[in-house]
């Protein structure tokens, strides 16, 4: 295309008129004069053509670079040109569509009030952008998001569309795994439990008249004990075969997985044989499953509900399922038990305190951090603390994290509390780096279940993002319970990349598990916390004293810091620096303190060392 010549150029306007000039201007001064006008004018019109060509040829180059999909059309929306991208992403060659109406390619998915909606928003507003499918040329239909711009002149008519899409099938895929992922058990393919909840306050909604829901929670005894003895592998593998089993027991209803070894099942039923169909399923359940060479009967226990006899609210059935389950684990294992409403005053109190809890971490107010401080047995130099979670009720006072931290793992609201400690204790950190509190590492708690269901790499980084924090100011302790969890997966990459970052790494209540020495051999581990129950009876206690030293030799050799918890005397604190052990952590130096006392504490040292050495020179 050849490109527009402007005409505000004014040495062409000079060569036009010296060019009649240099024939009849009588004088060759003159005639030479006009000529070398016109020579300057021919080169000023070739350099503005040769400039619009190369604006031209880049604006073409830069459409066929980009990744969408580029189409001019004309006022009827019929196609003059397309770039490169509209043939990767349609199929279509640029002149198999210049001529026709971009309208052939439309898939037909949308109705003629979605088409009529588009065409009056453009019109009136020059401008449309959203999501529309469209079909390629050898069939399949895909979606685009589609960007239109109308052209007009200068009396507001349409002249030309400009639109600009691109493929977003890809990315629709993704949105769909990731729901999948979400609401979908990844080693059953079964619905996990987000989506059981959906599912049954949908199946309540729609009950119709005479029908009911019979809905049983089924949890496999001793898996743990099958894990151990034929590995993580064939338990998975048995846990998929169990449930491909209960999907078949249950065909038409609904089987989901809630976690670990505990299965749902819901069933629509006109019968009223809740009790027959329960036996049913644990006949059903208890033939042999062949995994390798082994031939395993599993033993099951189940608790059981009716909707809408026990209840017509999906959360509502979902703790009196776990009502029953539990009650018949108290009993002893491979029971069946169906809610009644004496399990119900029996798990009552249970139940309260888990509505507090949630209530409690939606409104933040009445959880605190409280601090305990970690010392230098000998000078008694601050040299860390621990944040440690208080739950402040505001009916019953605070409540022990004994007594309210097993209810949030039963109940899947550890993450939840995690995510809350991390950040508190981050922004309480910021707080303190900013003032004239002492520069120490912060040590958080991490639960198994915060490392299975939470992202902890993501919260650990956002966190220090927001407060501008450096990792070393935050350490985490994980408890030998934590690294011997199966549901936490191989901790090793997971803690390596942590420390990588900078996070110090402790284990908590050493010497309580069973496999010390294998994780601290491999194990990116900073620190080590002796247990409270190899220092109460200390120094008396002649075994106590031998384990806290060998532990102490075995941590100096491996490079390793150890902190002595629950030091509560100065025999046990002299001890302790004699043995050589480095930090302390117990009554004896500092209890747990809320901030406002911790913080009144620090000022009234710091004032008091202050007015020491201010006395000093004077006494001197």
């Amino acid at each position: 295309m050849w490109p527009t010549v402007s005409l505000n150029r004014p040495l062409v306007w000079v060569a036009l008129v010296a060019l009649p000039a240099c024939v009849w201007i009588p004088d060759a001064l003159l005639r030479l004069v006009a000529a070398l006008f016109v020579v300057l004018g021919i080169w000023d019109a070739w350099r503005m053509v040769r400039q619009q060509r190369l604006a031209m040829q880049l604006s073409q180059d830069a459409l066929s670079l980009t990744g969408d999909a580029v189409v001019v059309s004309d006022a009827e929306n019929r196609v003059i040109a397309v770039n490169p991208a509209f043939t990767e992403i349609t199929g279509y060659e640029s002149h198999e569509m210049v001529g026709f109406k971009l309208e052939t390619l439309a898939a037909p998915r949308h109705d003629k009030a979605f088409y009529q909606s588009f065409w009056n928003t453009l019109k009136s507003t020059g401008r449309w952008e959203g999501e529309m499918w469209n079909r390629r040329k050898h069939g399949d239909e895909y979606p685009e998001w589609l960007k239109v711009r109308a052209v007009t002149n200068k009396r507001g008519e349409i002249t030309h569309f400009i639109s600009l899409f691109t493929d977003i099938s890809a990315q629709k895929a993704r949105e769909q795994d990731l729901r999948r992922i979400g609401y979908e058990d990844p080693l059953t393919g079964l619905p996990n439990r987000r989506r059981l909840h959906d599912l049954m306050a949908s199946r309540v909604r729609h009950l119709r008249a005479g029908e009911s829901l019979d809905l049983a929670l089924v949890d496999i005894d001793g898996l743990k004990t099958i894990n151990d003895g034929l590995g993580v592998e064939q338990g998975d593998r048995l846990l998929a075969r169990f449930a491909q089993r209960l999907a078949s027991y249950a065909a038409g209803g609904v089987v989901g997985r809630l976690g670990g070894d505990e299965f749902l099942v819901i069933r629509t039923t006109t019968f009223d044989d809740h009790d027959k169909w329960i036996e049913g399923l644990r006949d059903h359940m208890s033939s042999p499953f062949e995994i390798g060479e082994q031939s395993l009967r599993l033993g099951l226990t189940v608790g059981s509900c009716r909707a809408p006899e026990d209840g017509s609210d999906s959360g509502v059935l979902f703790q009196r399922l776990e009502s029953a389950l539990y009650s018949a684990k108290r009993l002893g294992r491979n029971h069946s038990l169906r809610f009644r409403p004496a399990l119900d005053k029996q798990d009552n109190p249970q139940l309260a305190l888990v509505s507090d809890l949630r209530a409690a971490l939606v409104s933040g107010d009445q959880l605190e951090l409280h601090y305990q401080t970690q010392h230098h047995p000998g000078s008694g130099e601050l040299t860390g603390m621990e944040a440690l979670l208080r739950w402040r009720h505001p009916r019953d006072g605070m409540i022990s994290p004994g007594e309210f931290i097993p209810l949030a793992e039963r109940h899947g609201l550890m993450a939840e509390l995690g995510t809350w400690v991390i950040e508190k204790a981050c922004a309480q950190q910021a707080h303190w780096q900013n003032s004239a509190m002492p520069k120490v590492t912060i040590w958080i708690n991490i639960s198994a279940l915060q490392l299975f269901q939470g992202d902890l790499e993501s919260q650990l980084s956002g966190c220090l993002k927001r407060y501008r924090l450096r990792p070393s100011q935050i350490g985490l302790e994980l408890t030998e319970s934590v690294l011997l969890d199966e549901r936490a997966g191989d901790m090793g990459p997971r803690l390596k990349a942590l420390r990588d970052q900078g996070f110090p790494i402790a284990i908590d209540d050493f010497g309580t598990g069973y496999s010390s020495l294998g994780y601290l051999k491999r194990l990116p581990v900073d620190k080590v916390k002796l247990d409270r129950a190899f220092i109460r009876e200390l120094p008396e206690s002649q075994a106590d004293s031998a384990i806290v030293k060998a532990v102490l030799a075995m941590a100096e050799g491996m490079g390793l810091d150890v902190v002595a918890e629950g030091v509560e005397t100065k025999a046990q604190c002299q001890f302790l620096v004699e043995a050589g052990c480095g930090i302390v952590q117990g009554f004896y130096f500092a209890r747990p303190l809320p901030v406002p006392e911790l913080e009144s504490q620090w000022l009234r040292d710091a004032s008091g060392r202050a007015e020491a050495s201010m006395a000093q020179p004077a006494s001197s």
